[in-house]
């Protein structure tokens, strides 16, 4: 497996430092979710998205995947095709980037039912995946909020056969809702295209947040969760999201990236 980070993890970096960084501690990619520090959406102007084309190519440094604000679980229509609308233009950046992915989440109104946040998912993501590929490029839901656990990705990806509709496997959260990782990969290892890595501590209140920790210093066994899932065949990338934008007192990423890649060399015994 290959070995990037977000650009979540350095929100007072330049893409620049970004790059470089990367390349000082062994990382073989980047996957860009901040550019200068700010949240990256389809206002980026013309000379932003040539700037971040031209320094990317010019290190050698591939953009691993683009990880978009899109919520695609949304009950109303309205609401959808604002999403879709919005996923459309973060696809297209991807492709004039070379990006093979773009990562949406469910982010469900908070009055919605499971079963509405479902269908109103299937019902974006299947433009979105019809888009993807016609441009080469992949659209993953990520294990993330309403959508934290792989039956409820399952569910939305069962519906959408179109293989440019894939997995974003945050390794946190399915493990926080109580999955195996057998159970996970079962339901989405053969949709599975890209992979998050971060750890935290379960609260012993049971509130659903866990506290971020660095590499090995919380309560995922991420050394275990890897080796399974990789003898279960899973060969693409693995990218660090190290939440320093939304949890600034968090270690800073000087300390956090190469902390992680460190581990990460020794969990896939490279």
């Amino acid at each position: 497996m290959k070995i990037a980070f977000t650009t979540l993890a350095c929100p007072n970096w330049t893409l620049e430092q970004a790059i470089e960084a990367a390349k000082s501690y062994g990382y073989e990619g980047l996957e860009l979710r901040l550019l200068d520090g700010e949240v990256i959406t389809p206002a980026l102007d013309k000379e932003q998205r040539a700037r971040v084309k031209r320094v990317m190519k010019e290190a050698n440094l591939p953009i691993v995947c683009l990880d978009t604000s899109v919520r695609i679980a949304q009950p109303k229509a309205e609401d959808r095709e604002a999403q879709i609308k919005d996923g459309f233009a973060m696809l297209e950046l991807a492709s004039e980037w070379e990006a093979p992915s773009i990562r949406v989440f469910g982010g469900p109104p908070a009055d919605a039912s499971h079963a509405d946040a479902i269908a109103g998912a299937i019902e974006t993501l299947r433009p979105l995946a019809e888009r993807g590929a016609e441009l080469g490029v992949s659209v993953l839901l990520e294990t993330h909020d309403a959508f934290s656990a792989g039956a409820s990705v399952a569910e939305v990806l069962n519906a959408v056969p179109n293989p440019a509709a894939g997995v974003l496997w945050d390794l946190l959260h399915p493990n926080r809702m109580g999955e195996t990782t057998a159970e996970t990969w079962k339901l989405i290892g053969h949709r599975l295209q890209h992979i998050h890595v971060k750890d935290g501590t379960r609260p012993a209140d049971g509130n659903p947040n866990w506290p971020l920790k660095l590499l090995g210093e919380g309560d995922v066994p991420t050394e275990a969760i890897l080796k399974e899932i990789q003898a279960a065949g899973y060969n693409g990338w693995l990218a660090v999201e190290w939440e320093k934008k939304w949890h600034p007192d968090i270690a800073e990423p000087e300390v956090a990236l190469p902390q992680h890649i460190k581990l990460l060399r020794q969990y896939l015994g490279a």
